[in-house]
């Protein structure tokens, strides 16, 4: 049900349509979708500072919009020295199919340097134009207030307010918020329309961030998670280490532990949605098998443990 070669031997019946749809505001997403952090770097660590094989990163792209996937992550401090997301998305699939929807973030900005440094609410209408910008589009389908470390415990209300006032201009349809808290999402909820949160999530992440998904599929809104399968290994990308639980469901399914991550994230509710990231073709083609894998009762009840 998988492979790791190059696209030409992809099974016809890989596709991201597999995984379920869900809608984000009025816009239907395929639940399996494509992160473009990685694709500065040709699909390696975020922190590497090296730049890719642009063509292949170019064909990684398309290849995943003819497999089905229909819902890309982005966001303008994605790059490398050579390298933007945005720019090779743009290169890639311009002109967008109606269908696409483009998910991008703002809050951090990064410095030549590659330093992050955090907008102010009135720096937040710049950094939604240069999305805008480098996407070649005139408005964003879904913009996430991407909070930092230090704000976990911060009102929200400023920033938030600022991407309500762009939604109102037009520039922005859907909200969204990351890296946040239930109390966070309550309050940018009392000022406008919230269509999903993207948090840190995973096999093994705690109880609250378990309540915290159901949470929101009780509200309706998707929880889309990042690092589900990197993991600890976060920005730098999975290990080869994965625990016996999940390399025994991988091996009883003849599938990559990625999958089983990935398979097992989706069944955590349909409101859950995946943007694994790659800049490997036969990577790509795995992840999107992932949609189509069905965990058993106890499958679940060992990744569980």
């Amino acid at each position: 049900m998988h492979s790791s070669t190059e696209a030409t031997s992809t099974p016809a019946s890989v596709s991201a349509a597999a995984s379920g749809t869900w809608t984000l505001g009025d816009l239907t997403v395929n639940r399996l979708g494509f992160g473009s952090m990685r694709l500065p770097q040709n699909g390696e660590a975020f922190a590497d500072r090296t730049s890719g094989d642009r063509d292949r990163t170019l064909g990684v792209l398309r290849r995943a919009v003819e497999l089905g996937v229909n819902h890309i992550d982005t966001a303008a401090f994605y790059f490398s020295p050579l390298r933007s997301a945005n720019e090779l998305i743009n290169s890639a699939l311009s002109p967008y199919s109606d269908d696409l929807v483009i998910t991008t973030k703002v809050g951090p900005g990064r410095d030549p340097s590659g330093a992050f440094v955090w907008a102010t609410p009135e720096q937040l209408r710049g950094q939604v134009e240069e999305n805008l910008r480098q996407l070649g589009r005139d408005h964003l389908d879904v913009v996430n207030l991407r909070l930092a470390d230090s704000q976990a415990s911060a009102s929200v209300a400023d920033h938030f307010g600022a991407l309500a006032e762009l939604r109102e201009a037009g520039l922005i349809r859907h909200l969204g918020i990351s890296h946040t808290t239930p109390e966070q999402l309550a309050e940018a909820r009392r000022i406008a329309p919230v269509v999903c949160v993207q948090n840190a999530y995973g096999i093994g992440s705690p109880a609250q961030d378990h309540a915290f998904l159901r949470s929101c599929g009780d509200q309706g809104i998707a929880f889309v998670p990042f690092f589900a399968i990197a993991g600890a290994g976060r920005e730098g990308g999975a290990s080869g280490a994965h625990d016996e639980a999940v390399l025994k469901v991988a091996g009883g399914h003849g599938v990559t532990p990625a999958q089983v991550r990935l398979a097992w994230t989706l069944h955590q509710g349909p409101h859950v949605l995946a943007i694994p990231g790659t800049g490997n073709p036969g990577h790509l083609v795995e992840n999107v098998a992932a949609g189509a894998l069905r965990l058993s009762d106890e499958d679940l009840a060992l990744l569980a443990r």
